[in-house]
């Protein structure tokens, strides 16, 4: 790992940053994290740090310095890179840092602002993370699915590779029954189809279904509908 003034400067800033009653939240959500490796900053700090540090000539020595120790470092590795203007040099950062990411919290934290205004030139991206052996490339890439192609852009090819993904990852799992609970909010008579024919494995669809079910977004027929759909579990 590179060691540079930049990197000593922005522990420095995290520490002086951290709230314990935070930190010990953090402990407790990202359980795969040790909790010596969790500082406590709070998001909107870890926002306005990047901020501040991302138009630094040195930045880059940080965003090199990878493995991060510390989880607050690849949150705000995350931040720094959402705030990268152009596109190519965004994606690079994005595909350097991937492998890093040892956590949920940090993966949904890494949504870059750039990818909102060429959602086209990421789609083959997106392609090549859904069929990572990563756990949270994986999930990256259904969150920007997700994120992107939920709405006007929704086409039902992004559902048939969501639903092909078969991960025992819990938090591949996860990302997969969220994207279907939302696909279920926003595009329920395709979404809802995959549901019908048992298109997921049985945890995920289950979980699609739970928190479909708990969306404000769904009116009462469609949610008993949706519960009518739950798959038994095995006695």
């Amino acid at each position: 790992m590179i060691m540079n003034d930049i990197n000593s400067e922005i522990l420095t800033l995290l520490f002086e940053s951290a709230d314990e009653s935070y930190r010990k939240l953090q402990v407790s959500i990202v359980p795969n994290i040790s909790k010596e490796n969790i500082i406590g900053v709070r998001f909107p700090k870890i926002r306005a740090l990047a901020k501040e540090l991302s138009s630094r000539s040195d930045i880059d020595i940080f965003l090199k310095s990878t493995p991060h120790r510390y989880y607050d470092e690849n949150n705000l590795h995350a931040a720094v890179i959402a705030l990268t203007k152009d596109f190519d040099k965004c994606v690079l950062q994005v595909e350097e840092f991937l492998p890093y990411i040892d956590n949920w919290a940090t993966c949904d934290t890494l949504s870059p602002k750039m990818f909102a205004k060429q959602p086209q030139k990421l789609l083959p991206y997106i392609d090549k993370w859904l069929l990572s052996d990563k756990v949270y490339t994986i999930r990256f890439g259904v969150n920007m699915l997700m994120k992107h192609f939920l709405g006007e852009r929704f086409e039902s090819v992004y559902t048939d590779k969501v639903s092909a993904i078969r991960h025992d990852d819990y938090y591949v799992k996860m990302s997969v029954a969220w994207y279907f609970a939302t696909a279920l909010t926003k595009q329920y008579d395709t979404a809802v189809a995959y549901i019908e024919n048992r298109a997921l494995d049985t945890w995920t669809h289950n979980k699609a279904i739970q928190k479909a079910t708990e969306s404000r977004l769904i009116d009462d027929s469609k949610k008993a509908y949706l519960r009518s759909l739950k798959i038994p579990r095995r006695s």
